[in-house]
């Protein structure tokens, strides 16, 4: 079983260990994460979220209300969004079907709010893999941006979008 769980502050070592992996790094190679400082905060406009399979901690979650986010690393963002940074920790995790079924969790909570009509993500323009997995999902391509030193492109699922695919 796949389950989402609040992050806490005693979660800091293992996202630590995390980011140190090749392939975290590989997707996000310029962020600091400030964990020591960032778990201890809950701003209504963000949950951090560790992905649990069977009890065993796996990948880490984040969503964001864009709009509201106190760096604006978005800009200007329009209401009734929401953002997720999602990644799995250890190479031996991937391919088996957590991330997706992690994804759709989050997608699902991000619209358990009626007032979200679209959710965006921002993986690396090189990170072919993500772009294959988010379009599986049903994430359609929007723009290419630049964040910080990263270049990226941004996908976006709108509410009907997503809820076309789920009755299908």
């Amino acid at each position: 079983m796949i389950a989402l769980r609040t992050a806490t502050i005693a979660d800091a070592p293992l996202l630590r260990q995390w980011d140190e992996q090749p392939h975290v790094l590989e997707s996000d190679p310029n962020d600091e994460w400030g964990w020591e400082t960032e778990l201890k905060k809950f701003p209504d406009w963000r949950e951090q979220l560790i992905a649990m399979v069977d009890g065993r901690p796996v990948g880490f979650v984040q969503i964001i209300d864009p709009a509201c986010e106190e760096s604006h690393y978005w800009g200007d963002a329009p209401p009734h969004l929401r953002a997720i940074d999602i990644w799995l920790g250890e190479a031996n995790d991937l391919g088996k079907g957590y991330g997706t079924v992690i994804m759709r969790h989050a997608i699902e909570r991000c619209f358990a709010s009626r007032d979200v009509t679209s959710i965006w993500i921002d993986p690396l323009e090189s990170n072919r893999r993500a772009h294959r997995f988010y379009e599986r999902l049903g994430f359609e391509f929007l723009r290419r941006q630049t964040f910080g030193q990263d270049q990226c492109l941004v996908y976006g699922l709108t509410r009907e979008r997503w809820n076309r695919l789920r009755a299908t």
